[in-house]
């Protein structure tokens, strides 16, 4: 009797390899628009300065002229149905300048609390909105973020699994080889130097992404629904409200109880609860030095006095771990340094995201399974969205911060992945490098000299967009050494 050889079951670096693909063919451009809107948005603040130059810097603020800003904002909405919230944004080191904002905008003002000019950082805003939901409905793009997280971590594992020589060969690069073999190197290399970074980014984006979804079951299973006594639980709970009419609240009083209790902390924003009804209150976050946790949430009664805080500072371990997941994902927890390394290590997994998917597409065209509209779609998707990205700034300058930049990107990435599809040869990868390299100069360039006398803080951001466009055109126009196989 004749019998048929058995199957040789696929081992374990085979079964990681088709994992690695399939999951990255299903969520790759996703992963990618989320890695690099969250690369550019971790210096956020500074992209805020560096898109309203022409307002001046107003540095600190006393708690007597933060009072003062309050008034005048909440003067100037009269006639407007009342704003549930008002926050006080408070000068940081990437923004030195006072904000006021309310349910129907937001103000610059002065040190003296002065309203200057509106704020109006619609560029900036699209893309913390891209990273945070994909411009969806919050929750709806919460969750989808949330799950995105969860593939970047599955790719990070599969991706190691599927190269057991990943980490002896950390340091080995052949980019003197064919195009393929340096950037099936850098892949891999980047992958390795870069993996705690991805896995961070990766558990917390899906923590915070899905942490509805958690809230969500809790408040069903233990608060009959109520969603808000589950947050209260961990960030401290509001007031019942109280819709009667009141004076505004003594914030400057709040602020100096809080520096003469607490010593050592800097307060970042000034939150006002319902302000102008009976059911007020005053909530000052304030950061602490050398800690992770975005901050503490300091309660006070309309006369200034301390309530108590919500712990998330020194109350339970879940409460504190909570409030370090988000300073922990977009690096806001160490000044400029930690900001650049978390710079430097998103462009480099934006890199590992887009060469991984190139690699995929390359081994499916050695085999004879090319598939030219799939490669056009994604040189749109690595190339595309940033080109897109400069053209937005662009056309914000050019038409103002009204412009609705989240249906022009959308539209826009659309109508390119068609042409992608439809007809693939229009799409050259390298005369797209070239635009995106010559636009991020004229970027830089442009905007320090039509604005020489901007505020000088945001020449770094210049300098850096020319030094990207440089080596981006650098690279593709330098002159290329002849791979060793074709000497």
């Amino acid at each position: 009797m004749k019998h048929e050889p058995l199957a040789v079951p696929r081992t374990l670096v085979q079964r990681a390899l088709s994992g690695h693909g399939a999951i990255g063919l299903l969520a790759g451009a996703l992963i990618y628009i989320i890695a690099l809107s969250g690369t550019l948005i971790v210096v956020h603040e500074r992209w805020q300065r560096w898109e309203q130059p022409q307002v001046a810097d107003s540095g600190g603020i006393s708690p007597a002229a933060v009072q003062r800003a309050i008034e005048a904002v909440v003067a100037s909405e009269k006639g407007k149905p009342r704003t549930t919230h008002l926050y006080v944004h408070m000068p940081t080191e990437g923004l030195p300048r006072t904000v006021v904002t309310t349910d129907h905008g937001a103000v610059y003002v002065d040190r003296d609390g002065r309203i200057v000019a509106p704020e109006a950082h619609a560029w900036t805003e699209f893309l913390s909105n891209q990273h945070i939901y994909l411009h969806l409905p919050m929750t709806l793009g919460l969750i989808v973020v949330g799950i995105l997280g969860v593939m970047l971590a599955a790719l990070v594992i599969t991706g190691v699994a599927a190269h057991p020589r990943i980490f002896r060969d950390a340091f080995r690069l052949r980019a003197r080889g064919s195009r393929q073999i340096a950037q099936a190197d850098w892949h891999n290399r980047l992958g390795v130097w870069t993996l705690p970074f991805a896995l961070a980014l990766a558990l917390t984006g899906a923590f915070v992404g899905l942490g509805s979804v958690g809230a969500t079951l809790i408040a069903k299973a233990y608060n009959g629904g109520d969603i808000e006594r589950t947050y209260g639980a961990i960030f401290g709970a509001e007031a019942k409200p109280d819709a009667r009419p009141a004076p505004l609240p003594d914030a400057a009083a709040a602020l100096t109880t809080l520096a003469r209790r607490f010593p050592g902390v800097e307060p970042s924003y000034v939150i006002l609860h319902d302000p102008g009804t009976q059911g007020q209150h005053v909530q000052i976050i304030a950061t602490h030095p050398r800690r992770l946790i975005y901050g503490e949430n300091y309660a006070f009664d309309t006369q200034g006095r301390f309530i108590g805080n919500a712990g998330l500072s020194d109350g339970a371990v879940g409460q504190q771990v909570a409030a370090s997941t988000y300073g922990l994902h977009f690096g806001s927890y160490g000044g400029l340094a930690v900001e650049l390394a978390y710079v430097a290590l998103g462009l480099a997994l934006c890199v590992v995201t887009g060469t991984g998917m190139s690699i995929w597409l390359q081994k499916r065209r050695r085999r004879g399974a090319a598939s030219p509209r799939l490669e056009a779609a994604w040189a749109i998707t690595v190339w595309g969205v940033p080109i897109l990205y400069v053209a937005l700034l662009w056309l914000r300058a050019a038409l103002g911060a009204e412009v609705p930049l989240a249906l022009v990107f959308w539209a826009g990435l659309a109508a390119a992945m068609l042409v992608a599809l439809v007809r693939p040869g229009m799409i050259a990868p390298r005369r797209m490098r070239s635009a995106l390299g010559a636009m991020l100069v004229a970027t830089g360039a442009g905007h320090a000299l039509l604005l020489p006398g901007a505020v000088p803080g945001i020449w770094g951001i210049n300098l850096a967009l020319v030094v990207a466009g440089a080596v981006i055109l650098w690279i593709e126009h330098a002159p290329r050494r002849p791979s060793p196989s074709a000497r």
